[in-house]
């Protein structure tokens, strides 16, 4: 068996994990430690080499998204040793930026986090997010969202417990709550910045005006949107007003919940509960024609003498010296390889040439299903006596 099959197949074995517990509803094993066996050329260093800024805040050019450490896409229960070992690896690899939610598990994550980054807390940057109405005494998922300030502080408080910490480097408000005016969240937010319980604050998949009135109250560092090659929507609208604020990006999702690492092909079907099997863009009809963007990233993979996900991520970060990926694993061969997206180059020929490549290919099918797609995009109520800006 070739390295290559063997990555392939190790891929493979992600296509139940998807932030399918928390995604679907909330949207929202053992590792193989030998990376060189997983197929990763021997001159592409396994380190998340560089550094970006959000803002003002400094973070390596490539995060870890640790979504799925307490429940994967397939619903199995990862081994907790192996995720702290995988968190503490990346650190020792240069990865100093882990992204959390409360929502996640919902509150596991944040202490598989706190537990993983106790040694060296105080070396990184640790990013988390409030939003989902979740019960504060039960962890039970109520419905909606919960963007009222004072439910805010309750949850930033039991945050810091939960990651062991004083303070959270970034806080984001997950969704916009449509019943709560983001003036008010802003307040909430400026309240904690002043206790040094939060350090900076940003915001994901917010309507634009959202945007702006949040940051002309209280400045945010950076924005949490779905973006890849195979979900290009943030090109359209969200990075230039990033771009004109001065305003960090984060892509969620930034492989294409593992599409862009050819883990998918025309015969693949999703497991019950996992979120890609309602999505369109997956669907029997839609997915052969999407699948070109997989054999676009082989060609460069080989030309470039990388990984397909390694060239996902390259491109991302060739977008814009302000974005920082954080895909999310629970293996270990695959946060080393994701790391070493950071060492993939492209000469401006070379980037324009894949540019071109890539949005040659129109993508067909919605990206989340509609009831998910409905937290998207959303504006926050206009605060009483305030005028439109």
């Amino acid at each position: 068996m070739t390295s290559e099959t063997k990555n392939t197949l190790n891929r493979r074995t992600l296509l139940g994990v998807a932030g399918g517990i928390v995604a679907a509803p909330l949207l929202g094993g053992c590792a193989t430690p030998a990376f060189a066996d997983q197929g990763t050329p021997q001159h592409q260093p396994a380190a998340a080499s560089g550094r970006r800024k959000l803002g003002s805040l400094e973070v390596s050019s490539v995060g870890l998204g640790v979504q799925n450490m307490s429940r994967t896409y397939h619903t199995t229960i990862p081994s907790r040793p192996e995720m702290h070992n995988i968190i503490r690896t990346a650190f020792d690899r240069g990865v100093t930026f882990y992204d959390a939610a409360e929502a996640y598990g919902p509150w596991e994550v944040e202490r598989i986090l706190g537990e993983g980054v106790k040694p060296f807390r105080d070396k990184i940057v640790i990013a988390t997010k409030f939003g989902w109405n979740i019960d504060q005494q039960s962890g039970r998922r109520l419905p909606g969202l919960n963007s009222r300030p004072e439910h805010i502080r309750q949850v930033v408080d039991n945050m810091l417990k939960r990651l062991q910490t004083d303070r959270i480097d970034l806080l984001y408000q997950h969704r916009v709550d449509p019943q709560v005016p983001i003036e008010d969240v802003a307040g909430a937010i400026k309240d904690l910045l002043t206790q040094g319980k939060v350090l900076h604050w940003g915001l994901c998949e917010m309507g634009l005006n959202t945007l702006r009135r949040a940051h002309a109250e209280l400045p945010v560092t950076a924005v949490q949107n779905e973006y890849s090659m195979l979900w290009r929507g943030p090109e359209k609208a969200v990075l230039p007003v990033c771009e004109e604020l001065g305003i960090g990006f984060v892509p969620w999702s930034p492989l294409g919940v593992g599409f862009l690492t050819g883990a998918i092909d025309e015969q693949t079907r999703f497991a019950p509960g996992d979120i890609r099997g309602n999505e369109t863009r997956f669907s029997p009809e839609n997915l052969p024609h999407n699948l070109a963007l997989v054999v676009l990233l082989k060609q460069w993979a080989e030309r470039k003498q990388a990984r397909p996900a390694q060239v996902a991520l390259a491109w991302l970060m060739e977008q814009k010296p302000w974005i920082v990926p954080i895909p999310g694993t629970t293996q270990m061969a695959h946060m080393l390889e994701n790391i070493g997206a950071s060492a993939v180059r492209f000469t401006p020929a070379e980037a324009a040439e894949l540019n071109r490549a890539v949005r040659a290919i129109e993508v067909r099918g919605a990206r989340l299903p509609a009831a998910v797609q409905a937290f998207s995009d959303v504006e926050a109520p206009r605060k009483s006596g305030r005028s439109p800006s």
